[in-house]
């Protein structure tokens, strides 16, 4: 049996997925936002979600990215027909397969099964939500950052480039892959957005600042703060 997060605000679809998902032994849980639809992902670490680009307040690539920023669980994509533009940006932002509407329930039961076996075969750490750096403590199931047990005032956009960094703990992100993850699929050469954030982000840390690291012309690195700053130099972050 597979938990199955089913993320869209019509209920007539709502309940046809139910019924039909539910008779074959899976567990459905369903949200109808997009901000629902993150917590639900974040606090109750489904297998797939099946996620409607059509969403009231968040926009359903916007969900797919964030999603993607801390945990690899796959992402099945409701999209309208003719609609191509929005299949590639929610490909590019994470989304493992994609269903046009309508469609059959064979057919999605079908891609259900494929990413099944997907997120089986990377399944590991990548789905944790609360990640831990020294004494920086990130929860992604609630969107906060808290420093030695005191809660850290940060921008959506802040905490979103931290936890990325997090995700990635001692590796170097490159410029690149950093803009992309955060800002989106349309950025990759605007460092110097990087270089603003990464200096909001020190500043709030304060002491613990020497955590967030510039490798010059490279990329940024988030560290335990007890890493020596002569040791070789680490693995870089890839995109997948």
């Amino acid at each position: 049996m597979a938990r199955l997060l089913v993320v869209d605000d019509d209920p007539a679809l709502v309940k046809v997925l139910r019924i039909s998902l539910t008779a074959r032994g899976d567990e459905v849980v369903v949200a109808r936002t997009g901000a629902d639809a993150l917590q639900q992902a974040a606090s109750l670490r489904p297998d797939v979600v099946i996620l409607d680009l059509g969403l009231p307040d968040v926009d359903g690539v916007e969900v797919c990215r964030r999603i993607r920023q801390w945990s690899e669980m796959p992402i099945v994509v409701l999209s309208a027909a003719g609609d191509e533009q929005r299949k590639v940006s929610s490909l590019d932002a994470g989304a493992d397969d994609y269903v046009t509407k309508p469609f059959g329930m064979a057919e999605l039961q079908a891609r259900l099964r494929v990413a099944l076996r997907h997120g089986a075969d990377r399944a590991g750490d990548h789905g944790a939500v609360e990640l831990t750096v020294g004494p920086l403590v990130v929860d992604a199931a609630h969107h906060t950052a808290t420093l030695e047990g005191h809660v850290l005032e940060l921008t959506a956009r802040e905490f979103d480039l931290l936890a990325y960094l997090a995700r990635h703990a001692g590796k170097v992100c490159t410029h690149h892959l950093l803009l992309q993850a955060v800002w989106g699929t349309g950025y990759g050469t605007e460092s110097n957005y990087l270089r603003v954030y990464a200096h909001r982000l020190r500043r709030k840390l304060g002491d613990a600042g020497t955590m967030l690291r510039t490798h010059p012309g490279i990329g940024y690195q988030l560290t335990d703060d007890d890493t020596d700053p002569a040791d070789p130099p680490p693995r870089t972050a890839r995109s997948r």
